[in-house]
């Protein structure tokens, strides 16, 4: 199942050679949603790592995600695997907050909170 969201990069890491035959590059987007901006982490795994070095910090980018899961040794650990990287479309203003369109979108203010569950502006 794949998602997409849009947001400001605010952190982007070196890559980092996990292991001889497996690299990783994590870098960090401020998504608007309601009242309290969200910092997200996410990831970019093996030939992708240089999909980031296209985005400077302060710029808006659109990131194309994957949810990843897996237990270690009886501890759980989620990763945003992103897969594709791109400039947010033209009508979607740098100034404000992007706007709920469907499936796969973090819930905003704007959205119907009848069908993201229990949504509220707390920040924790």
């Amino acid at each position: 199942m794949s998602f997409e969201v849009e947001g400001k990069l605010i952190k982007k890491y070196d890559t980092e050679n996990k292991t001889g035959t497996f690299q990783a590059r994590e870098f960090v987007i401020e998504i608007n949603s309601g009242n309290y901006p969200q910092a997200v982490k996410f990831q970019l795994v093996q030939d992708r790592c240089p999909l980031i070095d296209a985005f400077e910090e302060g710029e808006f980018i659109k990131v194309h995600f994957d949810l990843r899961g897996r237990e270690w040794n009886g501890k759980y650990f989620t990763n945003l695997n992103a897969w594709r990287l791109e400039k947010p479309s033209a009508a979607q203003s740098p100034d404000a907050p992007p706007a709920g369109t469907g499936t796969g979108d973090f819930p905003s203010a704007n959205d119907d909170p009848g069908d993201a569950g229990s949504f509220d502006d707390l920040p924790f």
